[in-house]
């Protein structure tokens, strides 16, 4: 036999492959891939961000702040992360302490809230909700003199609504809210609300009150009437001890101790609480003009009164503890003053004056024993005040006088007041900033208002961007597969070898 030739040409011509029309096909079909997996990847990458913005002033007793947060607009009420963008501290006095002057409330407002236009787009100003919320100092006012309060409102008020943004009213929050919603922001920010960790208790501290809020599931009958607050949170139920003790806060608790010391109306008095070498001429009617001691003020006293420190840390707890009453409790356990406190549970974030002044007396690190913190600021109170002033320079000498005082101050009010002891005090953390927002009640106010937080678990997609694109390009590639294996009738016979004859 011999071999036949089979001509190349022909073989091309019996082979489908090398048809226009398989060409086309193919080729159309590659497009149609790629085309696929790069709407996909382009559906689903991330567009420019567009934020929203809120604004909540902070109208606290000895001043007032103004803080800007803002979140995904498109994430809204579901899963987008609120932050503060920005805070501009209000310069002056609280607005309480307007009373006798309102219009300089409102006034006092205006350089801030330029400063916030400039933060905000321009775009955003018309829907930027504004809230102000006023705590312990306003509340004070408001029981003294409820006129003078609201002429301070209607003050605030004008000034705000001249603002381009939208505001939504300013009015005085109770101190359970406050205690409430200062909880709700520290553990917004550390995220354990939306994964239903163990939460975090909050410790505030402020010039006129001080809250203390923690989940407790240790309510019984009618002690929690007054004390509890139910949340519920991205699909979980929170059940709140929380309290605030109004004339608790630390300008006011000075003013408790002062007025301890002066019941008989002195001349002068030695006062443990200050550092060694300081003096300071008080005025009576000043120091009893808070509603707080004012049913106190001694009879015939002198116009003043000279305060001359000793700097005795010991001396200093005991004048401290006398504007405590730790005897009263008609309940299975107390705080202080005859008010129900369950048992501590659970890990604490201290903030506000809590911070500011263990910051100052380099406090902050709760790993080491309280024995240890009470020598410390033992030393610190017997430092004389020469070499205080000497050591801080740029502190306002009101401030630098007041933190013997008020360390000795926090630290009872921790552990005698609400019952903190050696173990569980490691148990505290003060902070300022979580994730660079501000530990405070703010946040979980407008929170609260905007219904930021669901209280159901939002929805999420059942698939993530990657694991979605990985699905789609897989597909893709299947019904390439599947493509060429349907052309299998037209594939070429030529791969079978020439016969031979």
């Amino acid at each position: 036999g011999k071999f036949i030739e089979v001509d190349n040409r022909e073989m091309k011509e019996k082979n489908p492959w090398h048809t226009p029309v398989t060409i086309i096909i193919s080729v159309i079909g590659v497009i149609a891939i790629v085309a696929l997996v790069t709407v996909a990847v382009l559906q689903n990458r991330p567009l420019p961000k567009k934020y929203k913005y809120g604004i909540v002033l902070d109208a606290g007793s000895s001043h007032t702040a103004l803080y800007i947060y803002e979140w995904p607009a498109e994430k809204d009420n579901n899963t987008g992360r609120v932050q503060q963008k920005h805070s501009c501290k209000v310069k002056g006095p609280g607005i309480s302490s307007y009373a006798s002057a309102p219009l300089k409330a409102g006034e006092s407002l205006r350089e801030c809230m330029q400063e916030a236009k400039q933060w905000v787009p321009e775009k955003r100003h018309h829907e930027t909700p504004l809230y102000l919320g006023a705590t312990a100092g306003m509340r004070l006012l408001n029981m003294e003199n409820s006129a003078a309060s609201e002429k301070v409102f209607g003050a605030v008020e004008e000034t705000l609504q001249k603002s381009p943004f939208s505001f939504q009213g300013a009015r005085i929050l109770s101190g359970q809210e406050e205690g409430a919603f200062g909880w709700v922001t520290v553990n917004y920010l550390d995220d354990r609300l939306k994964q239903g960790l163990e939460t975090t208790g909050a410790l505030d501290l402020g010039g006129a009150s001080t809250q203390i809020s923690f989940v407790s599931d240790q309510f019984d009958g009618s002690e929690s009437l007054n004390n509890s607050v139910t949340f519920r949170l991205y699909g979980n139920d929170y059940n709140l001890y929380t309290h605030s003790f109004l004339c608790y806060g630390k300008d006011q608790a000075l003013r408790l101790t002062l007025a301890h010391q002066t019941q008989s109306g002195p001349e002068s008095i030695l006062d443990p609480c200050f550092n060694t070498g300081y003096t300071s001429t008080r005025n009576y009617s000043v120091l009893y003009d808070s509603p707080c001691v004012s049913d106190r003020k001694p009879q015939n006293a002198p116009q003043t009164f000279t305060q001359q420190g000793v700097g005795n840390f010991q001396e200093c707890q005991e004048v401290v503890k006398k504007i405590f009453n730790f005897t009263h409790c008609k309940y299975t356990r107390c705080s202080f003053n005859g008010v129900f406190q369950p048992l501590l549970q659970g890990p604490f974030g201290a903030f506000s004056a809590y911070y500011f002044v263990m910051n100052f007396l380099n406090l902050t690190d709760t790993s080491i024993s309280l024995d240890t913190v009470k020598a410390k600021l033992e030393r610190y109170c017997a430092t004389p005040w020469s070499q205080v002033t000497q050591q801080h320079p740029d502190t306002k000498v009101k401030y630098l006088a007041e933190y013997c005082f008020s360390g000795t101050y926090i630290l009872t009010l921790l552990t005698n007041g609400y019952n903190f002891t050696s173990e569980t005090y490691s148990d505290i953390k003060f902070i300022k900033k979580i994730k660079g927002s501000d530990a405070g009640w703010t946040l979980g106010y407008m929170l609260n208002l905007t219904n930021m937080i669901p209280a159901e678990a939002p929805d999420t997609p059942p698939l993530p961007h990657a694991g979605y694109v990985s699905i789609v390009t897989v597909m893709a590639l299947l019904l390439f597969i599947l493509f060429i294996i349907s052309l299998r009738p037209l594939w070429p016979r030529c791969s079978k070898q020439p016969q031979i004859i």
